[in-house]
């Protein structure tokens, strides 16, 4: 049996030295951690690939904490099944006990346990995504509302605009060279060009 130890910092500025004291204090072998710097957002992360093929029956993989493993819980439930049930590959985070699948609890296996807890933090997770969603959503709706406008704003007509598309249109210049005289990115003056032709 093999303990490995798993580290995931969301970007280069982050310092994962909390984690590798936590890795260290558990007594995982430095050769064993495992080290991604990326988001957490999905599990297409080459360390972590890496030791996923690693993985073996009754091998234990460490986390600080289950928000280093990721942040997506849809994810996270089916790399934990892949983990304990395909790799029958037993998870401890050193942050929440509860999550430990190799110990027993109550007379209950751990991975009892375990399944019910991440079944609920899934939950919670999606309940808070779609809060957060309906806040957004009822956010706008009542900026809208105030009048307030979205996006990048409406660039009109330039002074020089007229005398561009004057050009243009006759054939003396092409719409690159109006584009330029007229002060706008080409695909602008194209549009407003459109605009003058509705």
């Amino acid at each position: 049996m093999a303990e490995y130890g798993y580290i995931r910092i969301s970007s280069k500025d982050q310092n994962p030295a909390r984690q590798f004291d936590a890795m260290e204090n558990r007594g995982i072998l430095s050769r064993n951690i495992y080290v991604d710097r990326q988001s957490g957002k999905d599990f297409d992360r080459p360390e972590y690939q890496r030791l996923l093929k690693k993985l073996k029956n009754e091998d234990l993989l460490v986390v600080k904490s289950i928000d280093r493993l990721g942040r997506n819980y849809d994810e996270i439930l089916e790399q934990w099944r892949v983990i304990t049930k395909e790799k029958q590959t037993n998870i401890e985070i050193l942050d929440m006990p509860l999550l430990n699948t190799a110990s027993e609890q109550d007379g209950l296996t751990g991975k009892l346990i375990v399944d019910l807890v991440l079944q609920l933090l899934a939950y919670v997770a999606e309940t808070e995504r779609d809060f957060i969603r309906q806040r957004q959503s009822e956010g706008i709706e009542a900026a809208m509302a105030r009048g307030v406008m979205f996006g990048r704003p409406r660039l009109g007509v330039t002074p020089n605009f007229e005398e561009a598309y004057t050009a243009w249109k006759n054939g003396i210049i092409n719409s690159r060279k109006a584009a330029e005289i007229a002060g706008m990115s080409h695909s602008t003056f194209y549009r407003r060009c459109k605009e003058v032709e509705m």
